[in-house]
């Protein structure tokens, strides 16, 4: 009980906690819809669950203690952040109408975008290995090191829908869809702020 009770409070603060993934749903759900904003949400869990595999099956282990290849995730995911943001940064104006801008994603695309977010976060990596090797012990059943991976994947889930089904609510998008695209362009500012200080911070510990 005191393992479930550490890995749920430690997996609710990293959850809510401001990152690459809170940028994206927000902005997808703000400036698409609040089904994109869903969907984004769920290709998050999906992706949590990538990271979850891979430490279940001990590659976690050999990411964590091999700093070649930790740097190799972190740049791509850097490069993927700061693709997103370049993106964003060059979004143009939207009628007002508050409908869908023709241009949207596809329902696939909202999905892949919060799948690659957090599949290629390499702080979700790191946050989900040290969970399963500092706060699991090592007489943990496999059954319920699985039911971990997948409360750390569904409270993504739910704490992102939330994000979504707030920011995409009618009225608050029916205010704001005039200046969606700067909406896009400050997430851009972020999405590529968070990029370029991952990138930064693993050339200058290197």
């Amino acid at each position: 009980m005191t393992e479930w009770l550490a890995v749920v409070t430690i997996t609710i603060l990293a959850t809510i906690s401001p990152g690459p993934d809170f940028a994206m749903v927000s902005r997808n759900a703000l400036s698409l819809s609040h089904r994109a904003g869903v969907l984004t949400a769920l290709g998050i869990g999906a992706g949590v669950l990538v990271h979850v595999s891979y430490t279940l099956l001990g590659i976690g282990l050999l990411i964590r203690y091999s700093p070649t290849l930790l740097d190799a995730m972190k740049l791509l995911g850097a490069a993927y952040l700061v693709w997103l943001g370049a993106r964003m940064l060059l979004s143009c104006p939207r009628a007002a109408s508050g409908s869908e801008p023709s241009g949207a994603p596809s329902d696939f695309a909202a999905l892949r975008t919060g799948f690659l977010t957090n599949a290629l976060n390499p702080k979700t990596s790191i946050f989900v290995v040290s969970l399963f090797t500092q706060v699991a012990g090592e007489d943990t059943s496999l059954l319920t090191r699985i039911a971990y991976g997948g409360f750390v994947s569904l409270a993504h889930v739910v704490w992102f829908t939330c994000i979504a089904l707030f920011f995409g609510a009618p009225l608050l998008r029916q205010r704001l869809i005039g200046i969606s695209h700067w909406i896009d362009r400050v997430f851009g500012v972020v999405l590529t702020g968070f990029g370029l200080s991952l990138a930064i911070a693993d050339l200058t510990l290197r």
